[in-house]
């Protein structure tokens, strides 16, 4: 058995059975091993930035990591946005980098770069593996690292350490045991949400946002009447079907500045410090008021549901959430914009969908518009680095085949990783992607006032503008296998979304808001 095989199978023991692969020639081995490793399924993404992105939504669907397979330095770097999203997003991934054979590291040949520290400003733990009779186990302890840390765990894998004969699998590593409740904090910051009312309030992060975490902080707001709030951008939240949601922070400074204003006692539960995305010239970066202490209840990386859980008991033993209360939507009707987009959505939605948003400005209303759709999962753009959106819906639907799942793209994000598309329709996966077609960076045009740049210039202008040559979403949908149609009212656009969700396969569906 050589390195590879060894290592597949060591993946696979451990509970890693997808790997996301761009290969090059330091993987070949690699790729020739999937086939004495069945159990590994292999897929195939025409971009490194479609392969990280993917395997953050496979991890994010089913809490386990994926695997990706990229090809050294420049394959790691062409992955690196998607891995970064990933990082911010808390998924466990094992990130596998084949390198140049190690006697031919030291002629700098070409493709030689410094893998090791460019995957450390995305990773929990990186190792090089040295020895083919050590790299299953190095493999098994990146499995446990990604799961331990709830985050990206990269295998720097030469290729005669591939090729290389006299390797055996290797049996899981435990991943590391969650760190306990410490009782006494949850008993204080009980004793404070309960004296401070609504001068308090949580901010919780994604670990929580699921029906049974929804329901007690809707009793701990009950009982103690503290305000709750989400993360801006959550990795993973279950919403819909009538029931209690917190409120969603706010990505505007003004806004989320507003929304925290009088608040004395901040708790962080799985959720970190809320600051603003970007610095602004006279705007505050911290968000938090002046004087608000902050209270930390639980950390990103540990059990904040059982922490929330306990909270609970002490503060609302005696009351009930209030049961779901589901709401009927209307169709909308007329021209499409912003608004009868997220209606469009909101009214069509199926049952347990999974979407993944990255509609920037175009879905401005698409968020509060779904909170009262039938039960769905909610995927955010965690890092910012856009890009993210058709890859992790690639991912999710693969970890979730039996799911219809709904990406919901910016017209200018789309174009970086438009190489999903290929791969939903060579897996054939349940994708329907809707493309909000502005024929503009819009968002970029509302940065550009509020950074203070003068934006009244044509050059200006033109660097925000995607109209001049317009995009064909249609064109470059058919030409990757995935069929589309164009649509332009509210009316065509709820007719395609209920076709495609009745259709099995991958759908694209260009929705013009231009004039």
């Amino acid at each position: 058995m050589n390195g590879a095989q060894a290592l597949l199978r060591t993946l696979v023991d451990s509970g890693v059975n997808v790997c996301f692969a761009n290969p090059g020639t330091s993987e070949m081995h690699f790729v020739a091993a999937l086939d004495d490793v069945p159990e590994m399924r292999g897929v195939l993404a025409l971009f490194e930035g479609v392969a990280t992105g993917a395997a953050d939504g496979y991890a994010r669907m089913t809490g386990q990591p994926a695997a990706t397979l990229l090809h050294l330095g420049p394959g790691l770097g062409n992955g690196l946005a998607n891995l970064h999203n990933a990082r911010r997003a808390r998924t466990p991934l094992v990130n596998i980098i084949g390198d140049h054979a190690i006697a031919h590291k030291a002629l700098d040949a070409p493709l030689e770069s410094d893998i090791d520290a460019v995957a450390a400003t995305v990773s929990e733990w990186v190792r090089r593996s040295g020895n083919t009779s050590t790299v299953a186990r190095d493999s098994a302890e990146a499995v446990a690292a990604a799961i331990s840390s709830a985050g990206i765990a990269t295998l720097i894998l030469p290729a005669d350490i591939s090729w290389s004969g006299g390797a055996e699998p290797a049996p899981p590593v435990e991943p590391a045991v969650l760190a306990r409740i410490d009782h006494k904090i949850v008993a204080d910051i009980a004793e404070v949400l309960s004296s401070a009312g609504p001068k308090a309030a949580l901010l919780v992060g994604s670990s929580v946002l699921n029906p049974h975490g929804s329901q007690a902080l809707e009793r701990v707001c009950q009982a103690t009447g503290a305000k709750a709030l989400h993360e801006t951008f959550p990795t993973r939240m279950t919403r819909g079907g009538g029931r209690f949601e917190p409120d969603r922070l706010a990505y505007l400074t003004e806004m989320a500045v507003d929304q925290l204003a009088g608040i004395e006692h901040l708790v962080l539960l799985g959720s970190i410090e809320p600051v603003a995305f970007f610095g602004y010239p006279n705007k505050p970066g911290r968000l938090v008021p002046t004087g608000c202490t902050i209270h930390r209840l639980a950390e990103p990386n540990s059990n904040a549901p059982r922490a929330l859980d306990h909270l609970a008991a002490l503060v609302a033993a005696n009351l009930d959430a209030t049961p779901p209360q589901p709401t009927l939507l209307n169709l909308p009707e007329g021209p499409l914009d912003p608004f009868t987009v997220a209606a469009a959505i909101a009214a069509t939605l199926p049952e347990q969908a999974i979407v993944s948003d990255e509609a920037a400005t175009s879905g401005i209303f698409l968020f509060r518009a779904t909170k009262n759709a039938p039960e769905h999962d909610w995927l955010s753009i965690t890092g910012g680095a856009i890009g993210q959106g058709m890859p992790v819906a690639t991912g999710a639907a693969i970890a979730c085949p039996h799911r219809p799942v709904l990406n919901v793209e910016a017209d200018g994000s789309a174009m970086y990783t438009i190489q999903s598309l290929w791969t939903q329709a060579r897996e054939q996966l349940n994708v329907t992607t809707v493309i909000c077609d502005n024929a503009a960076y819009a968002v970029l045009a509302m940065e550009l006032e509020r950074v203070g740049a003068d934006s009244g210039g044509p050059v200006a202008r033109s660097m925000l503008d995607l109209g001049k040559p317009e995009l064909d979403f249609c064109r470059l949908s058919e030409g990757q296998g995935v069929p589309a149609v164009r649509v332009t009212t509210a009316e065509d656009l709820c007719a395609e979304l209920e076709h495609a969700y009745k259709e099995p396969g991958p759908h694209l569906i260009q929705a013009i808001l231009r004039d």
